[in-house]
């Protein structure tokens, strides 16, 4: 399967040092070895292998290598350091590619600064638009599949349905037990793992970190933590209510959603907003990378509780306002409400079961797979 971003990191190694990140096993590696086919004696170098880490510490590869790929560097000790020497002692018109399933900057601050040398581009999981474009699946029916077994390409791509389940109680289990403690200095992996588990019952809902301490019997600014490390590791991502004043915006309760739908434990519907909110995501993250706009991923929650599920944001400013609904079409009064509130912003509602789309004054009421197709990655 061709990658969504391949274009995109071949254009971007013209230019500057390229990190390419995003969770484990999402196909990084594989989109860097089918990169590797267009460049002049390419060579792959994982910092896991220790004929590789001799190799990358006495910097010794190929001056000869067209594209040199650096995979898990940010486990190196001071390896921005690293890098900056790299890459500035290069070979003339060698391209640089870095590839790593932690976000490298989360706990790693300190070091040399890559200001100004290098373009970072998050890869996500499959969506409906990708699978529809390289594989020429109908979009209702890459919905079904995504549904089904999430975006990672090898549950995804499964002949057998039990290797899926396999796949991801493996995926899981070396998540918490390995990376987890690499990256950081958490011992109290049970209370960790139980977390992942409360949290796969609650996505589509506000998390509140300090009930959920309480339960744990932990202290919340443990569960903050927690989370912070499973952000980092591209296990969740937290969608924070929009908020003019952005302080008060981080204080409030988030949503806490999966890279991997297939780990929500919950109904369809739970999966379902789960898979809007993680295409959405790389929507958004698409269009802050690969063109550099101002834009990041919301929920709206008024004071009453009422809810719109997403708002995509670009300079503060809603321009998209979305609402997730399985089998639902009726359109709720606070969405028209938000539509009248809000000029600016394209409001739609988006269903999975769905017979007909229409237009109810300012409001698109549409077929979650078509939308979702026309995302732009």
């Amino acid at each position: 399967m061709k990658r969504y971003l391949a274009s995109q990191v071949r254009a971007d190694l013209g230019k500057k040092l390229v990190f390419l990140v995003g969770p484990r096993q999402v196909g990084k590696t594989t989109l860097a070895r089918q990169l590797m086919a267009g460049f002049q004696r390419p060579q792959y170098l994982n910092w896991d292998v220790a004929d590789d880490r001799r190799i990358i510490a006495a910097q010794s590869w190929s001056t000869r290598s067209g594209l040199l790929v650096l995979d898990e560097i940010h486990k190196m000790k001071d390896w921005k350091a690293f890098l900056k020497g790299a890459w500035d002692g290069r070979a003339p018109d060698q391209a640089m590619l870095v590839t790593g399933s932690a976000r490298m900057d989360t706990f790693r601050q300190g070091g040399e600064s890559l200001a100004g040398r290098y373009y970072t581009l998050r890869l996500h999981p499959v969506s409906v638009r990708e699978l529809r474009e390289s594989e020429g699946t109908p979009a209702e029916d890459a919905l079904d599949r995504l549904l089904e077994r999430g975006g990672f390409p090898e549950p995804l791509l499964a002949a057998d349905p039990q290797d899926v389940d396999r796949w991801r109680r493996q995926y899981l289990d070396d998540l918490v037990r390995e990376d987890v403690q690499e990256i950081s200095r958490v011992h109290e992996i049970r209370a960790l793992r139980l977390f992942v588990d409360m949290l796969r019952q609650r996505v589509g809902s506000p998390v509140s970190l300090a009930s959920l301490a309480r339960d744990l019997q932990v202290a919340p600014k443990t569960l903050s933590r927690y989370l912070e490390i499973l952000e980092a590791l591209y296990v969740v991502f937290a969608v924070r209510p929009f908020h003019h004043n952005i302080a008060r915006a981080i204080l409030k309760e988030p949503k806490v959603y999966f890279f991997d739908t297939g780990l929500v434990n919950g109904d369809i519907g739970a999966r379902f907003e789960n898979a809007c909110a993680a295409m959405l995501l790389r929507h958004v993250h698409f269009l802050q990378d690969a063109i550099g706009r101002n834009v990041e991923l919301r929920y709206i929650r008024d004071k009453e509780g009422r809810e719109a599920d997403f708002a995509v944001c670009e300079d503060g400013q809603p321009i998209f306002v979305g609402e997730c609904k399985y089998s639902d079409p009726t359109v709720s009064r606070f969405l028209v409400g938000l539509a009248d509130a809000m000029p600016q912003a394209r409001v739609v509602q988006i269903v999975r079961e769905l017979r007909q789309e229409e237009q109810r004054g300012r409001i698109e009421v549409v077929k979650a797979a078509n939308w979702l197709a026309d995302l732009a990655a």
